[in-house]
């Protein structure tokens, strides 16, 4: 995954709302995926992760999700995302990205 995609990314991002929703996702569908058992499960996973996702960007982001355009790096920067608030890395990848949206206006 590029520096830019993970700028863009984060900046889609940017309300703590949306990244507590993601975080849910992601955990629920790592939890489902261990729980899986048959090929025809795996789609419960993909909605436990990709659901509340979604929510947060139609109800609190207002903007599109990154999956549509760019689902393998989106999928990565989901967990990456969850990675580094999980160990309390995240807050500078935040001020950078959003520093840089500041930036340019």
């Amino acid at each position: 995954m590029s520096d830019e995609f993970w700028l863009r990314y984060l900046r889609a991002h940017s309300l703590r709302t949306t990244r507590t929703l993601h975080y849910l996702g992601s955990t629920l569908a790592l939890g489902a995926l261990l729980r899986a058992s048959r090929p025809r499960d795996l789609w419960f996973v993909a909605l436990a992760g990709y659901l509340p996702a979604w929510f947060a960007h139609l109800v609190f982001e207002h903007n599109r999700p990154e999956t549509f355009s760019h689902p393998a790096a989106s999928l990565l920067a989901d967990y990456r995302m969850l990675s580094l608030a999980a160990t309390g890395r995240l807050c500078p990848h935040l001020k950078r990205a959003l520093s840089d949206l500041h930036a340019g206006e």
